[in-house]
């Protein structure tokens, strides 16, 4: 286990057999087997991981409550290591979300529900989910605080600058990016290579991404998880196929990061807070709404 001094992180690139809930269950174990195996802390899986980026067809058959015994079963395989699988939720009064849940011990230490879903290119996730709501990070020890982001979250910079400004540490991207999702001219790996190098550079704080692989109707998922660390350095990157990647993380690269470059520091709360407010009264946003 982390001790706090650095943290050992990995990241489970697997395909999904869309709405298929018990082989893909399957999977879990077996991956989670692997994870605790290599002695991981955390081992990240991709967005949606339990029902696949299609799993939504099935809505209904596909949605889980939280306290579903087949999250309780992946709750008592994680153990003592922290495991953030993807899968959709059932909510109060009849509410789909696109949820990343970590648990822990056997139990639900930290659940996220997709804020930014998309519907362009070839993405219709607005058609299915709800939006989430609230931008909360947990803590994993006395210096390590993760903030996740689902997928699309991750480009909306507003919602990873508050991730930051809640105090984490460490940022954890599960997503489902498929080389066709937003268009032919759109580079996808590229430009997701990018964002979470930017982010890691600009936040002195390591990145885990998992992204799915394999082909789910008309899309190509292109694997490409990655680890990055606090100065937006990549130290473990995956091919196109199922793979486990691992990376060790020291907390003394988030410290002289953030000495070095202190954007959490500098970031001027009172100044967004006025200008948003401002920003809402121009467009007459009511005042229920913010």
């Amino acid at each position: 286990m982390s001790d706090g001094s650095s943290i050992r992180v990995g990241v489970a690139q697997v395909s999904s057999s869309p709405g298929d809930l018990p082989a893909n269950l399957e999977k879990h174990l077996e991956w989670i087997a692997r994870g605790r195996e290599a002695k991981l802390d955390l081992l990240v899986f991709p967005e949606v991981s339990l029902v696949g980026h299609h799993g939504a067809q099935q809505l209904l058959d596909a949605a889980m409550h939280r306290d579903d015994p087949r999250l309780q079963a992946l709750a008592d395989a994680a153990g003592d290591m922290r495991t953030v699988v993807g899968f959709i939720e059932e909510g109060p009064a009849a509410q789909f979300y696109n949820s990343a849940a970590m648990f822990m011990g056997g139990k639900l230490e930290h659940l996220h529900r997709k804020i930014n879903v998309p519907t362009y290119g070839l993405l219709e996730e607005g058609k299915h989910y709800a939006k989430g709501r609230f931008v909360e990070t947990v803590s994993i020890d006395e210096n390590w605080r993760a903030g996740v982001m689902i997928c699309a979250d991750a480009w909306n910079p507003a919602l990873v600058h508050l991730a930051f400004l809640h105090g984490s540490t460490m940022l954890i991207t599960p997503i489902s990016s498929a080389l066709e999702a937003v268009g032919a001219e759109f580079d996808n790996p590229g430009g997701w290579g990018r964002t979470v190098r930017f982010y890691a550079m600009i936040y002195g704080a390591p990145i885990v991404m998992a992204n799915r692989c394999g082909v789910e109707e008309d899309l190509h998922f292109w694997g490409g998880s990655r680890i990055v660390d606090a100065f937006g350095k990549e130290i473990a990157v995956a091919g196109e196929d199922e793979a486990l990647i691992v990376g060790e993380l020291p907390f003394e690269n988030v410290r002289k990061a953030r000495a070095l470059l202190p954007t959490v520091r500098d970031s001027d709360l009172s100044l967004v807070m006025r200008e948003t407010t401002r920003l809402a009264e121009k467009l007459g946003v009511p005042d229920f709404i913010r």
